[in-house]
């Protein structure tokens, strides 16, 4: 019976240790993990308030993919999930063998994307699975709850994300062992505000309303970006209404559009409401629309500067009632009753037909290479150098005078120590 006994405690004993030794996990590994979680747990949880991808399933992702942080692409590219670098990559490279094989069957070299920080790769493996071109293997995901771990790892073996068979349960066994469930708490923290850390830590051609950008890590001229993404100065100041030369210098963080932007928004949010200092240019290149678009939609004039917290309709018809502008938002009218005031009319181009704004699918433009023959624009117009100040008329924007000198809204600001985009008129404001 004593035996017996014994054997039996043998067996459980075995059993008790049997998850660890099947995963081969030591304790040295294991303490790597839990450093690992200490350090990327909050952009993890970050993430998922923006995202809705699991805080659990992406650290533990983060530790498969990584081996906590020590792989070789997590140590030279900050590349902690393995992504490659794909068509639209123009960012920096790192190239290692992996799974791909040349035309003859012999393994090549693969190009794996390199980011600045690892932050940048949460963010980018991100997006990567909300891609709308990958939706048919990945969408489903985004229909099951954000807390439901175990449904999120049998899901992304179902979309093929792994081959691994053992991968649900490997991202299972971590998130249980570590307790990385306690991260999935929806409103805990602060999203990753992707209009602005985003755009510090990836760099290369992104997109944004089925349209490519591109953000390049320190400024650069519109030449040197020419440069950088195959395409013409002309076609770029074509589809970058703030451009006016190529000569130009352009902030490390500023978008880039390198094809026509859309002339009505396809995502899912039909206003935009303004945010303190955001011109209206500043909402057209966020959602990647056209101006022009954009200001007629709204009954504005292209250089305006919209009140905070004033609604900008994305898509669809016109609105009937402009929004307020930033100089006149402090302005109330008497409360009395007036009759309806005339209807206004605006130097702008009629009101295309029905249709054409909800579309917005016409002419993306065809990337045109700098050594494609193209006929030089007359080169637009820029004040003498010797202007070294400008003295603010009524109606002008920081937008209008930055294209006005060829400088940016940035560049402005700095210059005269501003905080936001309004300016009284009179004020003589730095422009070099």
């Amino acid at each position: 019976m004593k035996g017996l006994l014994t054997a039996t405690f043998l067996v459980l004993s075995l059993f008790a240790l049997a998850e660890p030794v099947g995963f081969g996990w030591t304790a040295e590994e294991n303490s790597e993990q839990e450093a690992y979680i200490e350090r990327y747990k909050t952009i993890a949880m970050q993430e998922m308030e923006r995202a809705g991808i699991p805080a659990s399933i992406k650290l533990a992702q983060g530790i498969l993919e990584s081996n906590s942080g020590q792989s070789y692409l997590a140590r030279t590219a900050k590349n902690h999930f393995g992504i490659k670098c794909g068509t639209n990559w123009n960012g920096d490279k790192v190239y290692r063998e992996d799974d791909d094989y040349d035309d003859r069957g012999r393994l090549t070299k693969s190009c794996f994307r390199q980011y600045r920080n690892a932050d940048a790769s949460y963010v980018a493996h991100s997006e990567f699975l909300r891609d709308p071109r990958k939706s048919f293997r990945y969408g489903f995901l985004f229909r099951l709850e954000p807390t439901d771990y175990k449904a999120w790892a049998r899901g992304l073996r179902k979309s093929g994300y792994a081959t691994n068979p053992r991968y649900p349960e490997l991202l299972i066994t971590l998130i249980e062992r570590h307790k990385l469930y306690q991260y999935d708490v929806p409103g805990a923290t602060t999203p990753v505000n992707i209009e602005v850390p985003v755009e510090e830590a990836i760099t290369g051609i992104l997109q944004q309303n089925d349209v490519s950008y591109f953000i390049s890590e320190a400024p650069l001229t519109v030449q040197q970006i020419a440069q950088q993404v195959d395409l013409s100065v002309r076609r770029l100041l074509d589809y970058n209404e703030a451009l006016v030369s190529g000569s130009q210098l352009v902030d490390g963080r500023e978008r880039i559009y390198l094809q026509k932007k859309r002339r009505s928004y396809r995502g899912g949010e039909r206003y935009h409401t303004v945010a303190a200092g955001e011109t209206l240019y500043d909402i057209a290149q966020r959602y990647g629309l056209r101006l022009r678009n954009l200001a007629r939609r709204n009954r504005l004039g292209e250089q305006a500067d919209p009140a905070t917290g004033e609604q900008i309709k994305l898509r669809g018809s016109r609105i009937r009632t402009a929004p307020r502008l930033e100089s006149t938002a402090t302005v109330r009218p008497p409360t009395i009753e007036v009759a309806p005031a005339a209807p206004v009319d605006r130097p702008t181009t009629a009101t295309p037909p029905a249709g054409e704004d909800d579309g917005g699918f016409l002419d993306m433009g065809a990337p045109i290479s700098p050594n494609t023959p193209v006929p030089e624009p007359a080169p637009r117009p820029v004040p003498a150098p010797g202007a070294g100040y400008h003295a603010v008329q009524s109606g002008d924007t920081l937008y209008g005078i930055s294209r006005k000198y060829g400088v940016s809204v940035d560049e402005l600001k700095r210059l005269n120590a501003l905080t936001g985009n309004t300016i009284s008129v009179g004020q003589q404001l730095r422009i070099r």
